[in-house]
This record gives C-alpha cells, structure tokens and sequence, in this order.
C-alpha cells in the first residue's frame, strides 16, 4: 500500500554508505507511553486517512503481553490507547486467548488486517480485521500451534489470500525456517510451502539460527520486498538482525535473492540494551510513490527505532548481496 500521506523521512548521514539508516531520534516510542506499559515494541504501522494508525505490542507491568491501537498525523508522533483492543466475533465464534504479542497489519481490498501470535493452546497466528482501527473482528485463528511472525501479502496472489509464518515449538525456538499458505476465505489455510531457510553458518552466521517474516512485502518490479529477521546465537545469547529478500510476484515461495550481510544489526544503545538485549525486529514499513521506505522495528524488546532507505537501492543491494 503506497502512502498518499507524508512518509517519516531523514537523509541519509552523511559519510553514511549503508543502504538502511537510523533515525538520528530513535527510539520514537518509549517503553512508558501508556500508564501500564513496560514496553512497547514489534509493532506495526500503515497509512490511514490523513495521517497513520497502528497496532502496538505493549506489555504491561505485569509483563502481560497484549495489542493496543494507535494514531498519528507524522509517524513519529504517537497515541496509543491506553486499553488493549476488544475483539468482537469475525467470522466465527469468539476464541480464547491467553496472549497477543507481535502484530503486522495489511490493508487488502476493503479493509485492514491484522495478524499476531496468538495464545491458543501455545502461540499460534491470529487474525482480526478492522476498518477504522477502532473496532475489531477476531476470526478463525490461521494454524495449529505453534508458530509465529504471520505476514499477509497486501493483495491476492492467484485468487487467494497468501501469509507467511514461521512453525515453531513453545518455547523460545532454536530454530525456524520462513513458510508460505494459501486461503480462500481468511479461514481455512492450506498449500503450506517452504520458502526460506536458515544459512550454514559458515555462508551467512547472522540468519544461522532462524529466521522470520518482517512487515508486509513490498510489490517492486523485480519481486515482493520482505524484510526479515535472522537470529544467530553467540556465547551472550540470541542476536537479532534484519536481511532482506526478492519473492517472486506470481509464485512467491520462489527466492529470487537474499541478503548475505545484514541490513541492520544492534549497534545502539537502545537495540543492545533492554528487556531484551540485541534486538533488531522489522514488524512494518511505510513506502511512498518516490520509493522511500521507512522501516519500523522493536529495539531490545523494550523500545520502538525507525530506520530509512530508497527501495531502488535495496532492491539492487540484494541483488548484488546474494547468497
């Protein structure tokens, strides 16, 4: 979805030769911006009539993890409600959750979606539409725990709603590989295929470990545009940092390329340290029809960062960059 609105947007620094750079600001959302926080972060973000809304992960003091809507006239600036998102019955009866953390929102056709790992029975993808972020419709969740990182496509491929997602295990998943299904209807999923795999570690160590979907990707002549995460484990624990791929347009399971070096790794204060430290997680991205993308990802698991780029130089940055 092409914003209409004003993207958030900064020059490259210079000196600068990274193809992705940080907002000289961030963190633009702190971790106590609601009365209850104790942080805000992996939240996701799209163009809504003037200005920008969204949809926060925002544990509580309790450390309880939940989704709360918010709006903003510049993307920088933000009201987040101060109560979690009531769900009203979608398109089936109400389903029991004990957790929502994680969310991506796509706007497709009519209306905007969202997904999160959701606490069924262990976590698992899901889904709710809204069309003024306002009220939401919980449906039918997507798959069997355990799983996570669900990413709609924003259009229908072949007829069919397409989502990416990540099988996992309950815990904190040593693994993870990035998988692709196809729905009908937004109920019934199936045609699960494989589409990107960890590295050895000795092509490309950072995406060793896993790896999962970002934001929604972004439709470019030379394919989808999906950023992703990719997690090493060094001897401090978990390292998280951001790659990117070009998906195919018509058989997006299909890898045209995929970074080697990263995109962005921790390297700030507030990426290395936090609830959670060295975290670099891609949840959103705004785009505008002059190519400027704006990256939005949770810092350390505590905070929310912004980083900028020129999808042109991306995409070649890939191509050039291929495993």
């Amino acid at each position: 979805m092409v914003s209409k609105n004003v993207i958030p947007w900064e020059e490259r620094p210079e000196g600068c030769k990274d193809v992705v750079w940080r907002y000289s600001k961030n963190p633009i959302i702190g971790r106590y911006e609601t009365p209850t926080s104790n942080s805000i972060f992996n939240s996701a973000v799209v163009p809504y009539k003037d200005g920008f809304a969204g949809v926060f992960r925002c544990d509580n003091k309790a450390v309880q993890m939940n989704i709360h809507a918010g709006f903003s006239k510049d993307g920088i600036n933000w009201e987040i409600e101060p109560e979690p998102i009531t769900m009203q019955a979608g398109n089936t009866e109400m389903i029991h959750s004990d957790y929502k953390y994680d969310p991506r929102v796509a706007f497709i056709e009519d209306r905007y979606w969202v997904t999160w790992c959701n606490g069924y029975h262990g976590p698992t993808i899901g889904i709710a539409y809204t069309f003024d972020f306002k009220e939401f419709f919980q449906c039918e969740n997507a798959f069997l725990p355990f799983n996570r990182n669900g990413v709609l496509f924003p259009e229908k491929i072949n007829g069919k709603y397409c989502m990416l997602s990540r099988p996992s295990d309950n815990g904190h998943t040593p693994f993870g590989d990035i998988y692709l299904s196809y729905s009908p209807d937004m109920k019934f999923w199936g045609e699960h295929r494989s589409v990107l795999k960890v590295t050895p570690f000795e092509d490309s160590a950072w995406q060793c470990l896993k790896v999962g979907a970002g934001g929604v990707p972004i439709k470019t002549n030379d394919g989808w545009l999906m950023f992703y995460h990719g997690v090493i484990k060094t001897c401090s624990g978990y390292r998280y940092s951001m790659g990117a791929a070009l998906l195919d347009l018509e058989q997006p399971d299909k890898v045209l390329y995929r970074t080697q070096p990263y995109l962005l790794a921790p390297a700030t204060d507030y990426e290395m340290n936090g609830d959670v430290p060295n975290v670099v997680f891609p949840c959103a991205s705004l785009h505008d029809e002059e190519g400027k993308v704006v990256i939005y990802y949770g810092a350390a698991d505590t905070v929310v960062g912004i980083a900028f780029g020129r999808i042109p130089e991306i995409v070649e940055f890939v191509k050039n960059n291929s495993i």
